[in-house]
């Protein structure tokens, strides 16, 4: 006989599928909604043991019975959240209190499932969200712990999850820096995603309340490494120094690309209006050369051409060069959508205007929100990478190159070490 599974389970069944991208990027949106669904449903199902006196499965306790499920509907910013309440016979005159004390409280729950993938929930975050009119918290003391012990299980799966399922080929790490506490500078939040050799596009990590720093950034990265993201491919970024330097230390064998839409912006900063279209045009011809050779060409075409006239434009074009053209040695189809960040960097940007005229925004949990919410409307907009079989083939074979390079770098930086060890010894 199939045991029968509280609706909460089903719910967190679902979370786990869109996680996994069991159900692919069409229900990866509803995240927000289906975390406030698991929410109510288990805060229901506590208030329910709680006056059973009995767990789900469990015999004995009260006179009363569960009686199955009828729907309940909750209309959130995010959109109509339906869930299941559990119903019960035998026990006359009973009502749900978490039911009645959940009007106007939508705003609470979004932030709560939010919170309970970006940080994880405590007991005083479930206790503030269910309380009646007169503040009262109506869930029981155990319910909550209850409640809270299993939303803290699924957040800590969640952080923790296996990621060696996702065969990354394309990495995009970004830094985003939001004031995140009141009269305090602001903080970056680091976010990856990655395009795997499926071509999807997958949500890999989000560290609120960290600095930019090599040591955040290497930490960030090298969870992503310790839960089995094999080393990428390639490695977008923009030109944080600790964040490149971060990257080029966790994954050594892989390509880093420097964002060009930030490069490009850099430049215009440098370039007098009327010069800025003729430049522009010549640094797009060596960022969308055909062949990094051909880059290199045009990039020596540049400096004959601007280096006496524009000093600093040209230094800012040199730096970081070969970054910049790393997507060319990637198949050509990959190219535009592996030379930015910019994905979720323009919705980041959106959500900062907002912040702007919204003055209660500001704070840890509301810039939070503003920014998961974001990640979870790119995650609507996220389209395929196509990837054929010959492309697939063009990339083991650059992956085959890049270990080799890997190998000739470590075996000269061993040999130099040599030398100057017997250097020495000879001097003394």
């Amino acid at each position: 006989m199939r045991k029968r599974l509280q609706a909460s389970e089903r719910t967190r069944k679902r979370i786990e599928n869109l996680i996994s991208g069991v159900n692919g990027k069409t229900e990866r949106s509803d995240l927000v909604k289906l975390a406030a669904q698991l929410i109510i449903e288990e805060a229901l199902e506590g208030e329910v043991e709680g006056e059973l006196g009995r767990e789900y499965y469990a015999r004995g306790g009260s006179a009363g019975q569960r009686n199955g499920y009828r729907g309940g509907k909750l209309d959130t910013a995010e959109g109509r959240i339906e869930y299941a309440v559990p119903q019960v016979r035998g026990i006359a005159g009973w009502r749900s209190a978490v039911r009645e004390a959940l009007s106007g409280r939508s705003e609470e729950l979004e932030r709560l499932a939010i919170e309970m993938y970006a940080r994880g929930l405590s007991v005083r975050d479930i206790e503030a969200a269910f309380v009646d009119e007169g503040g009262r918290c109506v869930l029981s003391k155990s319910a909550v712990s209850t409640v809270t012990e299993r939303l803290w299980a699924d957040y800590q799966a969640f952080a923790s999850r296996d990621l060696s399922e996702h065969d990354v080929v394309y990495l995009f790490v970004d830094g985003i820096a939001e004031r995140l506490h009141l009269g305090q500078p602001r903080e970056a939040v680091l976010a990856a995603w990655g395009i795997t050799s499926q071509g999807n596009k997958v949500l890999l990590g989000l560290l609120p309340g960290t600095k930019e720093d090599t040591v955040s950034c290497k930490e960030f990265l090298r969870d992503l490494k310790s839960r089995g993201l094999i080393d990428p491919l390639l490695v977008v970024t923009d030109g944080a120094p600790g964040l490149i330097r971060a990257v080029e230390e966790v994954f050594p064998r892989s390509l880093r690309q420097r964002c060009l839409a930030h490069r490009i912006r850099n430049l215009e900063g440098k370039v007098p209006a009327e010069l800025w279209r003729e430049v522009k045009a010549q640094a797009h011809a060596a960022y969308r050369a055909s062949s990094p050779a051909l880059a290199r060409l045009t990039r020596d075409e540049f400096v004959k051409r601007f280096e006496a006239e524009l000093p600093s434009a040209t230094r800012c074009f040199l730096d970081d060069f070969e970054a910049c053209i790393a997507h060319l040695r990637l198949p050509i189809s990959h190219r535009r959508a592996i030379r930015t960040t910019n994905m979720l960097e323009r919705l980041f940007g959106e959500e900062r205007r907002r912040t702007k005229v919204i003055p209660h925004a500001f704070g840890e949990r509301a810039v939070l929100k503003l920014m998961f919410a974001a990640m979870l409307r790119a995650s609507k907009t996220w389209q395929r990478v196509v990837i054929n079989e010959f492309e697939l083939r063009q990339i083991e074979d650059l992956r085959t190159e890049l270990d080799e390079e890997f190998k000739q770098r470590s075996t000269s930086t061993e040999t130099s070490a040599s030398r100057r060890r017997i250097y020495s010894k000879d001097r003394t």
